[in-house]
């Protein structure tokens, strides 16, 4: 990577198919203790997002896309294969983990310690 490239957009990759039969999927599989999404745990409470992860996707100075396994463009997909959940940086089309699975995991469904790794990774 260039040194001095900025990073234009993060991405939050779930570790789970979008649309109705993606959220069943994940929801019976939760359930079930056979599917588990750390982001999930992040931005969500039950099927809505957290106030305070609101707030904090409107304070970002990246701004950061939430996408569905499913919902990723084949570039990025391709990048993110058997990676999910996880956070992506896009610096002018070089794209880079910001966060894996396990630094998501350690972030115990807080937003407050999701914005405080992902600060001291964006400066």
């Amino acid at each position: 990577m260039e040194k001095g490239r900025v990073m234009d957009r993060m991405y939050g990759i779930y570790n789970a198919d979008g649309g109705i039969m993606g959220e069943l999927a994940y929801v019976w599989g939760k359930i079930r203790g056979t599917a588990h999404c750390a982001l999930c745990d992040i931005t969500h409470r039950g099927v809505s997002k957290k106030r305070e992860w609101k707030q904090l996707e409107s304070a970002l100075t990246v701004p950061i896309e939430l996408l569905h396994i499913n919902e990723q463009e084949p570039t990025l997909a391709e990048f993110t294969s058997g990676l999910t959940p996880c956070v992506v940086g896009d610096y002018g089309g070089e794209l880079r983990i910001i966060m894996n699975d396990a630094e998501l995991e350690a972030c115990g469904k807080s937003v407050d310690k999701f914005e405080s790794s992902i600060a001291s990774k964006l400066n």
